[in-house]
């Protein structure tokens, strides 16, 4: 569980924040000289260097949405400029892309700051580069909007596994909807019908809520309140709810951490921008008093959730339920240990969910909601407390954490912010022979394996295997 510190303010933690710019800076060089496009999208690291994943390009937004926002901190027209021409080079196949759940990840991270940093006079454009940027979100939120399985009382967006599937992780997709929503853009459907952004938004985000976020009463009484599913299926033919799945957590019924504070980032700022809607826009889905009473609901949930399962110091193992965790004794009593043999720390977790708390204390702050406020403020700082000052310190010392050397990688030759990376030599055990070989009485070690030490392990290392071989190799972290 987390240790919340109230007495913590943002401004303790700019040294900090300095520091990481500094270093994200030579990572995005890094990724920007040493990336082919052709590959798609970076991914993951292995031995520090990014890595592309065959299934959606749903990381390229933050590939260029990153150098836009190290120009939003800093200042460096070298990242603006990155950022701006690869995002008009690379990225329009995203703005019509039919197959993903991850518009907002991918053109809200990109074309929306710009769009952005537009508005607020931050960098200098003219009105056609403007409603360039407009016109690529109109596109954007119209078709994420497409993508719909319908419910009996509603429906979601569904995610790339399919109709049936309805992801926790889409609920930040929900950005993209609403800045559509903002620019008066529909989606048209067959015979010239207009379907609100805005309905479908709300839909969507009841449907998360009621399937995906377990609420301690109801269908979930015998669950634990604030918990997630990552993925709840449906009957496509009558749209009945038939039970949780996953495809990244450890199992359907623990939670991906990563999910979770998808849920809590994306209902907090979902209720912000409800806040900013009259009165009117919202009575055609269920009025402002009910939407956002399940989206504060959902909200709080997730985040007293989080500060439960978290690590002290606000960063999270990859899953609450994995099953390494039993052999970390007293792990939710001590800080996120990233160089444990059993199981992985999720950093960008406490990123994201540093976030969600931060603006949820904003929301409830605003509201003159102080019930439960000072929990979540001391999370939303420590990590970023209850009550908006509670929350606030919550993420701050998530936010402290993370900006730790301990939680990025220094060295040059590391692309991402991961702190452990292959040690340099490792052991092969090979077993390789004739293939007619056999061992006999007199010939006990005919086939034998044989164990032999590995170098020169490093990104890009590559192995040959013997013909008729079989290798076992093994590389250790450093």
């Amino acid at each position: 569980m987390m240790h919340l510190d109230a007495r913590r303010s943002p401004r303790d933690l700019l040294p900090k924040i300095e520091r990481l710019f500094a270093l994200s800076a030579t990572k995005i060089r890094s990724i920007e000289q040493g990336w082919r496009p052709e590959q798609g999208a970076p991914v993951f690291t292995v031995a520090g260097r990014y890595q592309a994943r065959g299934w959606t390009e749903w990381t390229q937004g933050f590939q260029f949405g990153s150098a836009l926002l190290q120009f939003d901190a800093t200042g460096d027209d070298e990242f603006l400029e990155l950022g701006r021409a690869r995002t008009v080079e690379r990225m329009a196949p995203h703005l019509m892309h039919m197959g993903v759940h991850d518009h907002g990840f991918n053109n809200v991270s990109t074309y929306g700051n710009l769009w952005r940093l537009s508005r607020e006079g931050r960098v200098t454009s003219s009105d056609w580069e403007r409603h360039f940027y407009e016109l690529a979100l109109k596109v954007s939120g119209a078709v994420q909007a497409r993508r719909w399985t319908r419910l009996p009382d509603g429906g979601y967006i569904y995610s790339f596994n399919g109709a049936h599937s309805l992801f926790v992780d889409t609920i930040r997709s929900l950005r993209a909807l609403a800045l559509g929503h903002l620019l008066g853009q529909p989606l048209m459907e067959e015979k010239d019908q207009q379907v609100s952004l805005l309905d479908r938004l709300v839909q969507h985000a009841r449907a998360t809520s009621q399937y995906n976020v377990y609420h301690g009463r109801g269908r979930d009484r015998f669950d634990v309140r604030g918990r997630t599913a990552h993925e709840s299926l449906f009957n496509t033919v009558n749209g009945t709810y038939r039970g949780p799945s996953t495809q990244q957590g450890y199992s359907p019924f623990t939670t991906w951490t990563r999910g979770l504070a998808w849920a809590m980032l994306g209902f907090a700022e979902q209720l912000e921008f409800i806040d900013i809607l009259p009165d009117a826009a919202l009575e055609g889905c269920g009025g402002r008093v009910e939407i956002h009473s399940f989206m504060l609901d959902a909200a709080r949930a997730t985040c007293d959730h989080y500060i439960d399962i978290a690590a002290i110091d606000g960063v999270p193992y990859w899953d609450a339920g994995a099953p390494g965790l039993a052999a970390l004794a007293g792990w939710g009593e001590r800080a996120a240990d990233p160089v444990n043999d059993h199981e992985p720390v999720d950093s960008s977790v406490a990123a994201i969910a540093a976030q969600g708390l931060l603006r949820l204390a904003r929301v409830i702050r605003k509201r003159a909601d102080t019930q439960g406020t000072q929990r979540r403020t001391a999370s939303g700082t420590e990590v970023g407390a209850g009550d908006g000052a509670a929350v606030h310190a919550d993420a701050d010392e998530a936010t402290r954490e993370l900006v730790h050397d301990h939680e990025h990688s220094v060295a040059p030759e590391h692309d991402g912010l991961a702190s452990r990376t292959l040690a340099t030599t490792g052991t092969a055990v090979t077993l390789a022979a004739d293939p007619k070989a056999t061992n006999s009485i007199d010939a006990p070690q005919a086939v034998a394996p044989v164990v032999s030490k590995v170098s020169g392990v490093r990104p890009g290392f590559m192995y040959t295997v013997p013909a008729h071989g079989i290798v076992v190799l093994t590389l250790e972290a450093r």
